[in-house]
């Protein structure tokens, strides 16, 4: 749904505890005693509780003796009897039901669903049936049945599992760590994980966001909302469950490759969420970025008092894909006094990052060591190590590295990462530390996990914003060509795309594959095969059945075929030997090409499979007929650009050989990654194709060529979105919008939706504009067009917001640009627009505004609004001949606040 409504459960003001309760036992009881510490800002009311439970506060037999229906109300009476009572509730004002249980409950589907509609009439919300509750410490909120209440703090927390809950809040009080909020959701029969996402990356208290989940019922809401919040805040993820996985289709390698859990790790992994496995690793995570977050951890360095210590976490960080600072020749003469050499280190990876320290070093000498290396400018984070010794106390040294901390934060400059490792310190000790916001741990492996951890968020989070370089200009789909072939196969009843359809729908996208004939004859297959031959010296036989799709498996391959003859004779026992291995087999005939010789050629895999949650993934690996075993693949969520495509194979141990070598020169890496994009767009225009698998394609030392491809297709469900026939679970560029518009002066001007890749034409424009027009559209006067301010501007997740750029056509120069983010519950968008300065007048903006104002109606937005400084007075007549509203912002008496319903704008007015 939204996050409508959701401060009915975080911020009531009053609260009704509604019973009697079904539950036999204890469970009103903790609830109630729960409640009674609250602060009086919220007012508690029993209501229909008969049971005998200390309360002081008021009581009443029935919802209808109530003066005023609460806020917030606690439903413990029986499941048949909510229905009735959220009609109730909703009519009086009441915002949300939470539905708590002694441990996990189900429900009947059909009475969830009556739930559900009792609730829509007034957006009432619900939380529950069987969820242990929420608090909100920070107003002393707590109606959670959890053996430890949560302390004050930064963290939201949401859990599925009640028992990972208890273990957390545990953990939490003895690390003295607190929470901004914590949530039992149990079977989220309303609010779910990307509601509360929404809700908490807005909120001031919360730093960072923790997560336990099994699964994830709205996949494009999830990914929406936890990537607009990890841009923002750290989001920790755990997920259990992976036993319980189911496999996928089967009918293709790519279903087979792509499971579950991998496929989850692809959704954390693009929308920037920090992954932990465990719960030991999850708590590492809180310490640490509840304590830090930093722009950037690649270079680390280690700094220990002794060398086998170092080795230990360099071992560690090496197997966590750590990479190791090359410290600058100054940063090494200011700390010769205070290091060892070992000239056997001087060869090993880490050596420059490495520095070890004297064991008799003062304390005041490690202080000076650990800000002389992170003054370096070639050091992102790093690593102190230091266990006991006879020449200074734990204690000494723990002060020593707080005050190099507090030293580090006074310099000027980008934050950096200091994680601290006391090795057999106590826990007092330790707590000084953790006092003083500095990430520690009693081990060197601990200490080196929680370095990646900063470095995996600041990765994901410089990933979220990089900008992709564009496809080449050539690329030019015959999208019609396309869709006709999968169109007329499933007209006539067909799931499979035959050998020489495969082969036309690769080529309308520029995929090259191997020109392939289909015989339904061994005699066919013999005349058709006689063209290959005047330019190659073999050809390649393949047997093709619907219902054997994996021929490698069926002995349905044969290779190095000199002569039409050898062709017949190979496809004559092909289809003998599976009538009689395979008789209920249907074949439809055998497959002809010529044979790739090159020595040089690397078999690589490129497929898609189709996933119950998550629509469509990209599947990438070493090819071959052990694909399955070796299972050398990543996967990826389309749409991809050609950073995403480089990434994902740089995931695979494959990637590695095609650097090239002494014996082999390099390999196309940047056809391959085009070859991903490609793909990713065949799921975009043809969600038809279900499922598909290209293996091998080979890869060349210039191009690729694919041997071998199959397609299944389906009847896509229908999901919603924009157009309402995507399959995808993140929104892809709606390339239904562009456009050309005319304007008053009859000048054409050419509208696209913003790409990531228009960094540099946002730049020229920007750098176009006066200073004066700068002021007046960002309130502020800007100089500064850095990568991350035009990351802002052109990374932009089409589910929830969209820009589009005007660009002149006859020199491609962006001449004016409009933008439009929707809030979380996608009824309110507020916009900006600018025009080259010198185009001021021509009707560009006119044209701009009306765009936007037929997209938000067309995506089901209700309300455009937007703030504009008073001066600028030529902005405020247009919005007011648009049919604006003008008013003045509450917050700023010199911005008007405009706005414009647009739900009931007629066609006249869009035009």
């Amino acid at each position: 749904m939204t996050i409508r409504n959701l401060e009915g459960f975080f911020s009531p003001q009053t609260i009704g505890v509604i019973g009697p309760c079904r539950h036999a036992g204890v469970l009103t009881g903790k609830l109630v005693e729960c409640l009674q510490d609250i602060e009086t800002g919220h007012r508690v009311t029993l209501v229909g509780i008969t049971e005998d439970v200390p309360f002081n506060g008021p009581k009443v037999s029935g919802l209808d003796k109530l003066d005023q229906m609460p806020d917030l109300a606690i439903y413990l009476a029986k499941a048949e009897a909510l229905p009735e009572a959220i009609e109730k509730l909703g009519a009086g004002g009441t915002r949300a039901v939470l539905i708590p249980s002694p441990g996990y409950e189900i429900w009947p589907e059909p009475l969830m669903q009556a739930c559900r509609e009792a609730a829509r009439k007034t957006n009432l919300r619900l939380i529950g049936p069987g969820s242990l509750g929420l608090a909100v410490p920070s107003s002393k909120l707590n109606a959670l049945l959890s053996a430890e209440p949560p302390t004050k703090g930064d963290i939201a927390f949401f859990s599925r599992s009640g028992a990972v809950l208890n273990s957390t809040l545990s953990w939490a009080r003895t690390h003295n760590t607190g929470f901004s909020a914590v949530v039992s959701l149990g079977a989220r029969i309303d609010v779910d994980l990307g509601d509360l996402i929404d809700y908490f990356a807005q909120d001031y208290r919360t730093r960072s966001i923790v997560l336990h989940l099994e699964g994830i019922a709205f996949p494009r809401k999830f990914i929406s909302a936890a990537r607009a919040a990890a841009r923002s805040k750290p989001v920790i993820v755990i997920r259990s469950g992976k036993s319980l996985d189911t496999g996928g289709t089967g009918r293709t390698h790519a279903g087979r490759l792509a499971k579950t859990d991998l496929v989850y790790e692809t959704v954390f992994r693009r929308t920037g969420l920090l992954r932990v496995l465990d719960l030991d690793e999850m708590f590492e995570a809180l310490e640490t970025l509840s304590h830090i977050r930093v722009p950037r951890c690649n270079q680390l360095a280690v700094i220990a008092n002794g060398r086998s210590l170092a080795s230990l976490a360099v071992d560690r960080l090496m197997d966590l894909g750590g990479q190791f600072a090359d410290l600058s020749p100054q940063t090494r003469t200011d700390l010769s006094d205070l290091s060892r050499d070992y000239p056997d280190l001087d060869e090993t990876p880490a050596a420059n990052g490495s520095l070890i320290l004297r064991e008799s070093v003062t304390p005041e000498e490690l202080t000076t060591a650990i800000t002389t290396v992170l003054k370096d400018t070639q050091v992102d984070g790093a690593l102190v190590l230091q266990s006991p010794s006879a020449f200074q106390p734990q204690k000494a040294i723990a002060d020593a590295v707080v005050k190099a901390a507090t030293a580090d934060r006074k310099r000027t400059g980008r934050r950096k990462a200091l994680v601290a490792g006391l090795i057999g310190g106590d826990g007092a000790i330790r707590g000084e530390l953790s006092a003083a916001k500095i990430p520690n741990y009693a081990s060197p492996a601990e200490a080196a996990r929680s370095l990646m951890h900063l470095a995996h968020d600041a990765q994901a989070r410089e990933f979220l914003m990089a900008a992709p370089p564009s496809l080449p200009t050539t690329f030019s789909p015959d999208i019609s060509r396309a869709r006709a072939i999968v169109e007329k196969a499933l007209e006539e009843g067909r799931s499979w795309l035959s050998p020489h359809d495969v082969c036309q729908v690769l080529e309308a996208y520029d995929l090259p594959i191997m020109a392939t004939e289909m015989a339904k004859t061994a005699e066919e297959a013999a005349r058709l095969s006689k063209p290959f031959f005047e330019t190659a010296k073999h050809c390649v036989a393949k047997l093709v059945s619907p219902d054997l799709p994996f021929k490698s498996q069926i002995d349905g391959v044969r290779l190095g075929l000199e002569s039409p003859e050898a062709v017949e004779a190979a496809s004559e026992e092909l289809i003998a030997n599976t009538q009689r291995n395979y008789p209920e087999a249907r074949i439809a005939g055998i497959s002809i090409h010529p044979m790739l010789e090159d020595r040089h050629g690397l078999e690589l895999y490129m497929g898609l499979a189709e996933t119950a949650d998550f629509g469509p993934v990209l599947v990438f690996g070493h090819g071959g007929t052990s694909i399955e075993e070796s299972e050398d693949i990543a996967l990826e969520l389309p749409p991809l650009d050609l950073n995403l495509a480089q990434a994902q194979i740089n995931r695979t141990r494959i990637s590695r050989l095609l650097e090239g070598g002494p014996s082999r020169p390099a390999l196309d890496r940047a056809a391959i990654a085009e070859a991903l994009v490609k793909l990713s767009q065949i799921t975009i225009d043809i969600p038809e194709i279900q499922e598909l698998d290209i293996n091998p394609i080979v890869a060349l030392p210039s191009g690729l060529i694919a041997l071998d491809a199959r397609m299944t297709l389906c009847h896509p469900e229908k999901r919603p979105g924009r157009t309402g026939g995507s399959r995808l679970a993140i929104a892809p560029y709606p390339q239904e919008w562009e456009q050309t518009l005319t304007l008053k002066n009859g000048r054409e001007v050419f509208v696209r939706p913003v790409r990531p890749e228009d960094e540099d034409l946002f730049k020229a424009f920007f750098e176009a504009v006066t200073p004066e027009d700068l002021r007046l559209r960002f309130f502020a006067p800007v100089r500064d067009f850095s990568h991350r301010f035009l990351a802002r501007l052109t990374q932009l997740d089409y589910a929830r917001a969209i820009a589009f750029t005007a660009v002149a056509p006859e020199d491609g120069r962006m001449v004016g640009v409009v933008r439009l983010h929707a809030d979380p519950d996608h009824q309110t968008g507020e916009y900006a627009v600018m025009v080259r300065s010198d185009l001021k007048g021509t009707g560009l903006g006119w044209a701009l505004m009306k765009l936007i104002i037929r997209y938000a109606k067309a995506d089901g937005i209700e309300v455009i609004k937007g703030e504009v400084l008073k001066e600028n007075t030529s902005m405020i007549s247009m919005c007011q001949a648009l049919g604006f509203t003008i008013g003045t912002s509450p917050d700023d008496l010199g911005i008007a606040l405009v706005t414009l319903p647009v739900t009931g704008l007629s066609e006249d007015e869009l035009a």
